[in-house]
């Protein structure tokens, strides 16, 4: 629940009579993790960075050597607030974001790869590959969102997972990618 993320939604209502508004820390090692791994790599830029761009990148200006050390010293702050502020929301909608990120990459590997029968895409293995690992990322957001509390209900949802694949070989045909891709290069 994203009242696991933000302990400030969380007011608990003992007996159902009174509402106890009690924030407190909640400390998860996958949302922490992250703010970890951005202190080592701030500590390691500071430390490695300017002794490999001046034995690298000796032939360019001294400002321009270490503008991406600067750089990286305005990400670091704002990914670190990022990771703070919505980290919750990251870990609450993952499995959404699995789901949707595995039916546009296949959508967009697919059209670009000009598959547009089964025929096609038993053609290659590598076809079949990238087929198999967007219907194994699919699946699992499939289980996550689930969660297979009820798995006589839930199971049965792991049939969808070759649906968006077969709707696209059905209607790919009608929507001609090969003409839509040249169509895009010549600018109109």
């Amino acid at each position: 629940m994203l009242s696991d993320w933000y302990t400030m939604l969380y007011n608990p209502s003992p007996d159902y009579i009174t509402t106890l508004h009690c924030t407190q820390e909640a400390v998860f090692p996958l949302y922490t993790i992250v703010l970890i791994y951005y202190a080592f790599c701030l500590m390691f830029m500071m430390l490695l960075r300017p002794l490999l761009v001046k034995k690298i990148a000796c032939g360019l200006g001294k400002s321009d050597r270490f503008k991406s050390i600067y750089a990286a010293l305005y990400f670091f702050p704002i990914l670190t607030v990022l990771q703070a502020v919505g980290g919750g929301l990251l870990y609450y909608a993952f499995p959404y974001i699995i789901l949707v990120l595995s039916l546009v990459t296949l959508a967009v590997y697919m059209s670009a790869s000009e598959i547009q029968s089964f025929k096609n895409l038993a053609a290659k293995k590598k076809r079949l590959v990238v087929l198999f690992s967007h219907w194994l990322l699919h699946a699992y957001g499939i289980i996550s969102i689930s969660r297979l509390d009820k798995l006589e209900q839930d199971l049965p949802l792991l049939a969808l997972v070759p649906g968006p694949a077969l709707f696209y070989l059905l209607t790919a045909r009608f929507t001609e990618p090969s003409r839509i891709l040249s169509e895009g290069g010549n600018g109109h």
